[in-house]
């Protein structure tokens, strides 16, 4: 998928800048570090016209340069290198950071849990503040950064037909995904998107929890592991999320702070439109290609379902403020379901 600069921009008109120039401050040269390879649909894509939109809206004051994973900093490095001081930006996933913060992965996505529309009522009902809260921990601003939507279920060398065919897997799995899957016996192994492909092909993994058909489908996946699983039910969700320093963040005129953050609630409404049309598209070509769909068990759900709420409860248990975030995303996800299952009836 190429976007042209003059395409991305002039898909913006009610973002553009006034015409009218103002005297120009200092220019502010930032580095964006990703988790992505370089123009990987959909994420990779994403930090791409982020930065384009950012760059034009500023009128110069901001001069944001992306570097794909492995440039400056690993794919998993971005939260360190931005807290440390070594970069002023990042584009990434939250559920990344289970390690430092276990709440972080419900910023992302949630096994079961808040479809993207539901996600964002939630940042906007108070999401977003114990996001800042958490994240100040580690001295970064969070900001929505574009949506990959609702995932597929996963990519598996063998067909799933029972949940003893899950017991002994080794896959490739990041988040409460990787939780779930754990606790039904697999082997959760985190391993950046880019290295998918090897690591399928030389066996140290037996399957690929990844993204969508659209953002699995240039990786190859299908060609070493001809079933696509659904329901994709350890990731309704697909935030990607944007990360800058707290301290540069707080230095920033108020203008430059709602052009940041319009841009980036711009490219996650782009991103997720693009992605509800190119992923039809897209499994139209896998399967056109042989790839072979399948429905996981209905005892594989009711097992990661079961799961699924002991990891919430195992976060909640962790700190006050964890408790905190699992409370407010349950609730919100409660009120959701109550409007969507009334909302999605067709006649």
């Amino acid at each position: 998928m190429k976007t042209s600069r003059r395409g991305v921009l002039g898909a913006l008109p009610l973002l553009a800048a006034p015409a009218v120039a103002r005297a120009q401050a200092t220019t502010r040269r930032w580095r964006m570090v990703t988790s992505w390879s370089k123009n990987l649909p959909g994420p990779g894509i994403s930090a791409d016209r982020l930065a384009l939109r950012i760059n034009a809206m500023s009128q110069g004051e901001l001069a944001i340069e992306v570097f794909p994973a492995g440039t400056i900093v690993p794919a998993f490095g971005v939260l360190d290198g931005i807290a440390s001081g070594a970069v002023e930006m990042g584009h990434t996933a939250s559920l990344f950071w289970s390690g430092k913060m276990a709440a972080a992965p419900l910023f992302t996505t949630v096994p079961f849990g808040l479809t993207p529309q539901g996600h964002i009522g939630w940042l906007a009902t108070g999401g977003q503040a114990l996001w800042d809260e958490l994240y100040a921990t580690q001295g970064v601003k969070p900001l929505v950064g574009g949506n990959t939507g609702p995932s597929a279920g996963g990519w598996f060398k063998k067909e799933i037909t029972s949940l003893a065919d899950v017991k002994g897997l080794r896959i490739r799995a990041t988040g409460l995904g990787g939780d779930v899957y754990y606790a039904m016996g697999a082997t959760p192994i985190a391993i950046p998107p880019a290295d998918t492909y090897a690591s399928l092909e030389r066996g140290v993994i037996d399957a690929v929890e990844l993204l969508a058909p659209v953002n699995d489908q240039p990786l190859g996946l299908n060609k070493i592991a001809p079933f696509y699983a659904f329901p994709g039910f350890n990731k309704p969700n697909g935030v990607s999320e944007t990360l800058i320093s707290l301290k540069l963040w707080q230095e920033l005129p108020e203008h430059l702070r709602l052009i940041i953050m319009a841009a980036c609630h711009a490219e996650h409404d782009l991103a997720l439109g693009e992605a509800e049309i190119a992923n039809g598209r897209a499994l139209r070509e896998l399967v056109g290609s042989g790839t072979k769909t399948m429905l996981f068990p209905a005892d594989v759900i009711a097992a990661a379902r079961t799961a699924a709420e002991a990891a919430l409860k195992r976060i909640a248990d962790k700190d006050a403020l964890a408790a905190k975030i699992v409370t407010s995303y349950l609730q919100a996800a409660e009120v959701s379901r109550q409007w969507t299952a009334i909302s999605a009836l067709r006649v």
